[in-house]
């Protein structure tokens, strides 16, 4: 599983024109899956992001976390997180998890996040995305597992 967490002040997801998830303060996290990945895997990665500290308290220091701040979470899936440029100009994919099967992670990974008590807005499996952000720092953090 790979995660780039981004710290924005706003986010948002359309498909064909149409807002399918928009955030303000939060993370927007581009997600991809393996076939190996385990609900032990998604579990750690929930509780991580969850966890993290790095909004900013009243001395300007990274020491917050998503819900000291009442900040929400876009989450998008991203299988080309997993692109291979290793050999050739043309990346390859094949360490990304199936379509059936990360479809059914990235549920479960974003119940998970859910049941921090974080507002969880997505896109759309596996639709051609437009994703707008503003990236607040900028802060961003490569999570892999």
């Amino acid at each position: 599983m790979k995660v780039v967490v981004q710290r924005v002040s706003q986010a948002k997801v359309t498909v064909d024109d149409k807002i399918l998830g928009q955030i303000d303060q939060g993370f927007c996290l581009l997600v991809a899956f393996a076939n190996e990945d385990t609900d032990e895997t998604l579990e750690y990665m929930a509780r991580k992001i969850a966890n993290m500290r790095v909004f900013s308290d009243t001395d300007d220091k990274m020491n917050l976390a998503i819900n000291d701040v009442d900040g929400k979470i876009l989450s998008i899936s991203q299988f080309t997180l997993y692109a291979d440029t290793k050999h050739g100009n043309r990346p390859s994919f094949t360490g990304a998890g199936d379509f059936a099967t990360s479809s059914k992670k990235y549920d479960q990974f974003n119940d998970l996040l859910r049941g921090y008590g974080l507002t969880v807005e997505t896109g759309e499996f596996g639709a051609d995305m437009q994703v707008s952000l503003t990236n607040d720092g900028p802060v961003t953090i490569l999570m892999e597992r």
